[in-house]
């Protein structure tokens, strides 16, 4: 079977749905992947195989980490699950159809910021006019280091939290009566 390098990322609303889109390309859905298939989409953002295999921090049953490499790369190859490098720590995993962010990653205390294509058009718009480069922040993303461990104070109505090795920061926050949900 040939993979073409191009693939368009496939948008799944839920487990069902890529055990549909196995199903449809002669495979079965086994156990093992729908615990990591579980994982990613309760995940609120990348994480790590690790993390999935240790349960999500009490949200999906642990499962051996071995056993997860094997499903995330099968689920890469059906175009469901996409990885990013985040500075020296490990690959993170997330579902193909969860938009197309990019990140800013912290290399000394890994926090992951999610930012939305948009925002870095400045940024690439340099780059296109200085290099002639199209730059993408969606597989490797920009490292760098936070304003926390660069010594700055950052804005005060900015927060992050983490879900177990995901640190997600939030921006400040413009609009009156934003509340951000945990679920």
């Amino acid at each position: 079977m040939t993979v073409a390098p191009e693939r368009k990322p496939l948008a799944f609303e839920d487990v069902e749905d890529v055990a549909a889109a196995i199903r449809e390309n002669g495979g079965r859905l086994s156990s093992a992947c729908r615990i990591t298939l579980e994982a990613l989409f309760a995940a609120e953002g990348p994480v790590s195989a690790t993390y999935i295999a240790e349960g999500l921090g009490g949200k999906t049953i642990p499962t051996d980490v071995s056993s997860v490499y094997r499903n995330l790369e099968r689920l890469e190859e059906l175009g469901v699950v996409r990885h990013l490098h985040a500075g020296h720590g490990p690959g993170l995993y997330q579902l193909e159809g969860s938009g197309s962010a990019e990140y800013i990653v912290c290399e000394r205390c890994d926090r992951v910021t999610r930012v939305e294509p948009s925002e870095l058009e400045e940024i690439k718009a340099i780059i296109r006019k200085r290099y002639g480069y199209e730059a993408s922040f969606s597989h490797f993303p920009i490292v760098g280091l936070c304003a926390q461990c660069a010594g700055g104070r950052p804005d005060a109505s900015a927060h992050e939290h983490s879900h177990g090795d995901y640190v997600h920061s939030h921006p400040p926050v413009s609009e009156p009566g934003h509340k951000h949900h945990h679920h």
